[in-house]
């Protein structure tokens, strides 16, 4: 007979039980990649390839605006380079790699569900509650990094990376690959760079990242994030402020939310400590109370002995004279 206490799994149950959370996520993700391969003429030409083609939503509105400012140096992507393939499978193989790609990301909400119902059960009730907004939040963060990336970073690093030379004497020939590769890479970066007010949250819970410490090293993020700009951008500070200034406000939306975390942990402690002082008062008045009634109960009856000895004693001389 087994001692393992009702409803709780062994360690192979655990394996048993995260191994289908993976397949279904598996699954989510090949399907929607099937559907990527099929509809490979809208993934490659308007969405893979459309950052550096001069319609693109970015790049217009950049020349627009460039017009307006009388700043040519903005306007971008408007000598579109064409691309190659230096091996016969390499056409293939890319357009495998980006129906991945596309069904991971368009998955992601559903695979992040799935991680999050293997967790949950673990967590106490005031952590589930806490945490209610987990899956929601986090697919909203990652929506946004990637339209983030895909829209304001991968036409800025294409236009920059495809146009830079060290000679007029280079010929510059991008492979199909190593576009995919650049547009991909920021992209999901980008996504996963968006996750870190929920990264701060999770972190500010366990005690490992307080307000101080982010504010602390405050100074140093920001010249990550500029130098990070002015790698991926053209040399002009207009686009170099369009990808810095939305990553510091989400490095001072993650102060906020760690200093919010914080506050309300020095509430829950505080709470508790006034609920334990108050039953201590309550104990220690019972305590004195029931002695002061121990008290009250033995006074009577060393009286009534005593009174007890004293009529016996002055019956017996009576005794003696008759």
């Amino acid at each position: 007979m087994s001692n393992k206490p009702e409803g709780e799994m062994s360690f192979l149950d655990h394996l048993e039980v995260m191994r289908w959370h993976l397949v279904r996520s598996m699954v989510a993700i090949v399907i929607l990649a099937l559907v990527a391969f099929v509809f490979k003429d809208i993934v490659f030409d308007k969405i893979i390839l459309a950052p550096k083609e001069p319609p693109f939503p970015t790049n217009r509105w950049l020349c627009q605006l460039g017009e307006i400012l009388n700043l040519q140096r903005i306007c971008i992507n408007q000598d579109p380079f064409s691309l190659q393939t230096v091996k016969m499978a390499e056409q293939f193989s890319m357009h495998i790699m980006v129906s991945l790609i596309a069904g991971i990301v368009i998955a992601f909400p559903y695979i992040f569900w799935e991680f999050w119902r293997f967790i949950i059960p673990a967590l106490y009730d005031k952590e589930k509650q806490t945490a209610s907004g987990a899956v929601f939040y986090t697919s909203l963060l990652f929506i946004l990094g990637v339209a983030f990336g895909y829209f304001i970073i991968a036409p800025l690093s294409v236009n920059f990376l495809g146009n830079y030379k060290v000679s007029e004497s280079v010929i510059s020939a991008p492979t199909l690959r190593s576009y995919v590769s650049t547009v991909t890479s920021v992209v999901l970066a980008a996504g996963v760079v968006f996750q870190l007010p929920i990264l701060v949250y999770f972190l500010s819970k366990v005690g490992l990242v307080t307000p101080d410490f982010l504010k602390r090293y405050r100074r140093h993020s920001i010249i990550v994030i500029v130098a990070l700009s002015a790698l991926i951008t053209p040399p002009d500070v207009f686009s170099q402020i369009l990808v810095a200034l939305p990553l510091m406000v989400l490095y001072e939306i993650s102060i906020g939310i760690s200093r919010r975390i914080i506050r309300q942990q020095e509430a829950e402690y505080s709470d508790t400590g006034a609920s334990g002082d108050k039953k201590g008062d309550k104990k220690g008045d019972k305590k004195v109370a029931s002695e002061v009634t121990s008290n009250k109960k033995s006074v009577p009856k060393e009286n009534s002995a005593g009174d007890k000895e004293s009529d016996t004693g002055e019956d017996q001389p009576k005794d003696d004279l008759s």
